[in-house]
């Protein structure tokens, strides 16, 4: 070997960089990282607000729902949560266990119940961080009509690819 001619090198694994993936790939790629971010934002929301109030963030949801509408019943409490009537019977068991709430039949159903929140609910409350209704129902209600028109075709149609069970849309974020 002249010293001129480089010295041969050992071949090693090539490292090769993959190819990109298509733009459509890319694409779903991007959105799924973004539905990542958003189901860890929900996530690390809902683990801070257990953390500081002591309580899942579907029991405060329904403390706060229940502290600005007083009088709310069950029925009232699972429309205000868009929830199932039967979520919203056991989160009020629960509250009414811990002594957060009361709950008081009132008028001529005396089937129907009325709740109120108790100076302990409003103290969890006050431990809670915000927004109540979660991160992901606050942000989407910053929207622009024409954004969430959308956002929801655009999500029917995924839903239909993945066949999703419909009544997994009234199960709370917190209780997921």
């Amino acid at each position: 070997m002249t010293p001129e001619q480089p010295t041969p090198r050992k071949r090693t694994a090539s490292k090769a960089v993959p190819p990109s993936p298509p733009p459509e790939q890319d694409a779903a790629v991007q959105v799924l990282r973004h539905f990542r971010s958003v189901f860890n934002a929900v996530r690390t929301h809902f683990q801070q607000v257990e953390r500081q109030a002591g309580i899942g963030g579907a029991q405060v949801w329904a403390l706060s729902a229940i502290q600005s509408q007083p009088g709310l019943g069950v029925n009232g409490l699972a429309m205000a949560m868009d929830i199932h009537q039967t979520t919203a019977s056991n989160l009020v068991k629960g509250l009414l266990q811990q002594d957060y709430i009361k709950a008081e039949k009132k008028g001529a159903d005396r089937r129907a119940v009325q709740l109120y929140i108790l100076p302990a609910g409003k103290a969890v409350l006050k431990k809670a961080p915000g927004p109540f209704a979660g991160v992901l129902p606050e942000a989407l209600s910053q929207l622009d009509a024409k954004t969430l028109k959308r956002m929801e075709k655009d999500l029917r149609a995924l839903l239909l690819l993945v066949k999703t069970d419909t009544k997994a849309a009234k199960t709370p974020l917190a209780q997921i």
